[in-house]
């Protein structure tokens, strides 16, 4: 059966419209919310990892909205450096439960690549201390530490269950700079070998990896 194509919104956030993507899956059993790398350098919910987490996860059975940052697309608002964004995605996650009508107890799932992992970190702290914890974190192509072009990245501590996947040649953000972040947390790191930034060529593997763990999503 071909899979049905990504649904199209424009919802009231915090500082006006916030566009973005929802990918249904036939039965909802919770939420994930996929968040996108830098507005600043290209970054929208349509980029090709941001995709495949977002498909991988609606075949895990999670309804996965992809919104655009501020500033990108439809997207209103003018770019926080994580502040505001975070702001964002929590009122995506909000509205996303009422459209749906999904029950307070439906688990949820936060995603993001780069710019937008940083930003889902500051995010699950947040439901964290509101008592609704997210089920389940994944992490891919982490911005932490200094990166070169953009800024330095203060990542919010996760806890050890997250599943944080990283290139081992990534130039981006060297793999020293996630190691770095992850160590003193007692976070496992899974490496793919020869993988870049963008996974050019390895979202098949990202996407296994994300399959193989999804006995944690459950």
């Amino acid at each position: 059966m071909k899979p049905e194509a990504s649904q199209t919104h424009l919802i009231d956030g915090p500082s006006g419209k916030i566009e973005l993507l929802a990918d249904v899956p036939e039965q909802v059993r919770g939420i994930a919310l996929v968040a996108h790398p830098h507005p600043l350098f290209g970054g929208a919910n349509t980029n090709k990892v941001t995709y495949t987490l977002a498909r991988t996860l609606r075949d895990l059975g999670y309804l996965a909205l992809r919104p655009n940052f501020r500033g990108v697309g439809k997207s209103e608002g003018a770019h926080d450096n994580g502040g505001a964004e975070t702001e964002d995605l929590l009122a995506v996650l909000a509205w996303g439960r009422e459209h749906w009508n999904l029950p307070a107890t439906a688990p949820s799932v936060l995603a993001g690549f780069s710019f937008g992992a940083f930003v889902q970190t500051r995010v699950a702290r947040r439901l964290a201390e509101a008592g609704t914890p997210a089920k389940r974190l994944i992490l891919v192509g982490t911005a932490a530490g200094f990166v070169e072009g953009a800024r330095s990245y203060a990542t919010e501590a996760v806890g050890p269950d997250t599943l944080v996947i990283h290139g081992s040649k990534d130039v981006t953000v060297p793999l020293a700079n996630v190691l770095a972040w992850a160590e003193p947390l007692d976070v496992p790191v899974v490496v793919v070998p020869g993988a870049e930034h963008f996974f050019h060529g390895r979202l098949h593997s990202l996407r296994e990896i994300i399959l193989r763990s999804s006995c944690e999503c459950h």
